[in-house]
Order: C-alpha cells, then sequence, then structure tokens
C-alpha cells in the first residue's frame, strides 16, 4: 500500500486554504523583530503563508505553508510541538505567477507532535496544487544547507529534497495504529514518516518510531543508514528500497504487522504491485558498505516463503 497516494485527499483542505492565502500578502503572518526569529502563525483551515526572506529563522506555530513564493530561510527553522509545516506546493498560488520553493540555510527542528511534509515529485507525491492530479508534471525541491532533526515528530514526509547533513528521526509517531489521527486526520490519511526521491549527504537515521508506515525509496545516502526498533501497524512497512547507500545499512528490531510472514523483522526491499500485499517484486538496494542485521538478505516475495538469496 502506498500511503503517499492518500495525501490526494489533502487538496479538498488545499483549495480552502489557497482561498485564505490569496486574501493576505505573502508572509503576512511571518512576525519577526530584529535579530529574533520570525514566528509563521496560523491554523489548519486558515495557514499562514511563509515566503520572502527570513534573516533570523523562523519557528512555525500552528499550522503554516510554502505557497506564495520562494521562501528563503537562514539559520534555522523550527516546527514547534504539535504545530504543521506544508511546503508541498509548485507554485506561487498567492500572486498566481511565478514558483514556491523551501530554501533553509541552517538546519531544520521537528518538534514533538509536529508534522512536516517538504516537497513533491510527479511519479511519486504530486504536488498538492499539480493542475492535473490524474498526470502531474509539476516538482518542488526542498534545499536544507544544515540536518533535518526531528525529535517525536508526528509524522515527517519528505519528497525531492537536497539534505547537505543528515536525517535523524528518534521516536514520535501516532502510535501502532493506521487509524487518522492530528493533523493525518484531516488529510482522511492514517500517520506515516516516508522519505522518496531525495538526497542525503550525510547519515540517515531513524529509531524509536511507533507509526502506521514507513517508507525510504531512491534515497541517496551519502554515509550510513540505520533504520532500527520501529514499530509499524501496515504489513506494507518497513519498505526500504531502490536505494544508493555510499556507507553501511543496518536494520535491527524493527516489528510490522507482517513480521511473521516475512521472516525480516518487518523489513522489505520489495513492493507491492497490487493492492495486495504479495506478490512482491524486488527492487533491491545498492549499499556500497556493509549490510548488518535484517537488511542482509532479501525478503520474501511469497507468503510465508523464504528470504531470497540477493543482497537487500
Amino acid at each position: 500500500m502506498n500511503l503517499a497516494r492518500s495525501w490526494k485527499a489533502w487538496s479538498l483542505l488545499g483549495s480552502a486554504a489557497l482561498v485564505v492565502g490569496m486574501v493576505a500578502s505573502p508572509g503576512a503572518s511571518a512576525l519577526a523583530s530584529e535579530s529574533h526569529p520570525s514566528v509563521c502563525t496560523g491554523t489548519p483551515t486558515a495557514p499562514g503563508v511563509l515566503a520572502g526572506d527570513y534573516e533570523h529563522g523562523v519557528i512555525i506555530k500552528g499550522a503554516c505553508e510554502v505557497n506564495g513564493g520562494v521562501a528563503s530561510v537562514e539559520g534555522n527553522l523550527t516546527v514547534s510541538r504539535g504545530s504543521v509545516l506544508v511546503a508541498a506546493f509548485a507554485l506561487n498560488d498567492v500572486k498566481q505567477k511565478g514558483k514556491s520553493r523551501l530554501l533553509v540555510w541552517g538546519n531544520v527542528y521537528v518538534q514533538k507532535g509536529a508534522t512536516m511534509i517538504a516537497g513533491c515529485f510527479p511519479t511519486s507525491f504530486p504536488c498538492i496544487d499539480d493542475p492535473s492530479q490524474s498526470s502531474p508534471t509539476l516538482a518542488m525541491a526542498p534545499f536544507v544547507k544544515g540536518s533535518v532533526v526531528e525529535s517525536a515528530p508526528l509524522g515527517v514526509v519528505i519528497h525531492d529534497a537536497w539534505i547537505s547533513g543528515s536525517v535523524t528521526e528518534v521516536r514520535g509517531g501516532g502510535g501502532v495504529s493506521c487509524t487518522p489521527s492530528g493533523i493525518f486526520a484531516a488529510f482522511q490519511s492514517p500517520v506515516y514518516s516516508d522519505y522518496e526521491d531525495s538526497t542525503i549527504r550525510g547519515n540517515l537515521w531513524i529509531s524509536g518510531l511507533q507509526s502506521c508506515w514507513l517508507g525510504i525509496a531512491r534515497v541517496h545516502v551519502g554515509r550510513n543508514a540505520t533504520i532500527w526498533n520501529n514499530s509499524m501497524a501496515d504489513p506494507d512497512a518497513v519498505e526500504i528500497i531502490s536505494n544508493n547507500i555510499w556507507g553501511n545499512l543496518t536494520c535491527r528490531k524493527n516489528v510490522t504487522s507482517a513480521s511473521a510472514m516475512v521472516g525480516n523483522a518487518g523489513v522489505w526491499d520489495s513492493a507491492d504491485p497490487t493492492s495486495n500485499l504479495f506478490p512482491r517484486a524486488p527492487l533491491p538496494n545498492t549499499v556500497h558498505g556493509h549490510r548488518y542485521g535484517d537488511c542482509r538478505l532479501s525478503s520474501p516475495l511469497t507468503p510465508g516463503g523464504p528470504l531470497g538469496p540477493g543482497k537487500f
């Protein structure tokens, strides 16, 4: 099950948000004073608009969108506790001219219970404002000069991003359940975290996450990738597919509802081409270092089948 596709439900809420955004000037909800960080505020039904240049960092409080042009943040971007940042728009939907993009020249911090959606890509996660959701063509590639540090977030979804540092997601999620909760309930989507079609020049570390689904697909990781002690409710988690990892790949103590069928502690290097869990289509990773733990042998292609002889 590709949970990223369920994000299309957001377009209903997104359309209402665009109406709100068009009656205010870009960045009107982002307030700053001298050397203090700017603060972007809003609600899910009336989100703030993050656009323009911010010299001293930004703090998201409530709900904000990057849909009013380029948002360039010098310093750090912090999505505060329980807040939401959606940067998955390709166009400037406020001025109805130009493009939108998120640029962060420091680190990104996603705090407890917060949600960040950053980037969009035609083949894996269509932009919310793409005119054709059935045949999307638009993309938005976020840039982060530093690292993305996630401390018990509700969920983080990243596509088509360039991250010069590392990505760390520790604890968080909506619990081992696929029942929509938090801001995900407004999207009619289960809570999940996902990293696809992106470049992370440092390490990728995900541990202690309890959620519905976790995916890592077509990501270039410059150093090591570690997927440790995560619990997922969806049988299709954890999907680790078609990545290019220049260091080591380590998977240990990951549990899903299909762990018994997988025989590989709930990690897959294959995808389900249909709506059923099986049969599987092999999509192995390229690992230039060593494979440790459960990410050593190919995951089974049939229910309860043996682990494949190939490299994960």
